[in-house]
């Protein structure tokens, strides 16, 4: 495993509707590492995540994601670093519209895949690490609330990440299912992927221990 950083941040304050949210936060994550982010509602862990896919300004600071800088990273630049970041929501945000199948394969072509047979092999391989191969007909309606999130899951892994960023990802589910999505996230951080986790579950933090990182006061403790 590389131990250099994957991400860092150095003297960032966090600005959300010109509202200062963070203030002098520093953080080295190295490859492969799983990190829990707690901290209250409002405390800047969903405002931090932003600044890490580039979709809130850096006002103030330096951030590197992924060997991007992002100061000073171009628009054209953008795609090549979400490509290398999965983001899981809480609300799982699949398209209601289209199976299993076509919410995979339209997050395959917009990303820039055009080959049929890789796209289809692609989409097989996500759902086979999440468990999920014969859900590929499905609704997203026809599925549980945790079936929804491994496919959110799936979904996040499909242009193989280096980086998965997952807000909330048990906070809609019940603590069984919850454990399995756990799993599923530990798994793929063993496989060297970061994962940095947003979470309010100190149950979750307890049963599946892994270095904790803080927003409070303003500020980010590590």
């Amino acid at each position: 495993m590389d131990n250099k950083p994957i991400i860092k941040l150095s003297n960032l304050s966090v600005f959300q509707k010109n509202k200062l949210v963070l203030t002098n936060v520093n953080l080295e994550v190295l490859q492969g590492e799983f990190i829990y982010m707690i901290g209250k509602t409002g405390s800047g862990k969903s405002s931090l995540m932003q600044i890490l896919y580039a979709d809130l300004p850096i006002e103030q600071g330096d951030v590197n994601v992924c060997g991007y800088d992002l100061n000073s990273i171009k628009r054209n630049n953008l795609p090549y670093l979400r490509r290398k970041l999965g983001i899981i929501f809480q609300d799982f945000q699949l398209l209601d519209d289209r199976n299993v199948k076509q919410n995979l394969e339209f997050v395959l072509k917009a990303t820039g895949w055009n080959d049929k047979n890789k796209i289809n092999n692609r989409i097989l391989s996500v759902l086979d690490e999440v468990e999920l191969i014969e859900k590929l007909n499905v609704m997203p309606h026809q599925l549980s609330g945790g079936e929804q999130q491994r496919i959110a899951i799936a979904r996040a892994l499909l242009n193989e990440p280096e980086v998965i960023l997952a807000d909330e990802p048990t906070g809609n589910l019940d603590p069984e299912t919850s454990n399995g999505i756990m799993k599923i996230l530990f798994r793929i951080s063993e496989l060297g992927k970061t994962v940095i986790m947003a979470t309010h579950n100190y149950n979750l933090i307890k049963k599946f221990p892994e270095r904790v990182i803080k927003c409070e006061e303003g500020t980010l403790l590590t």
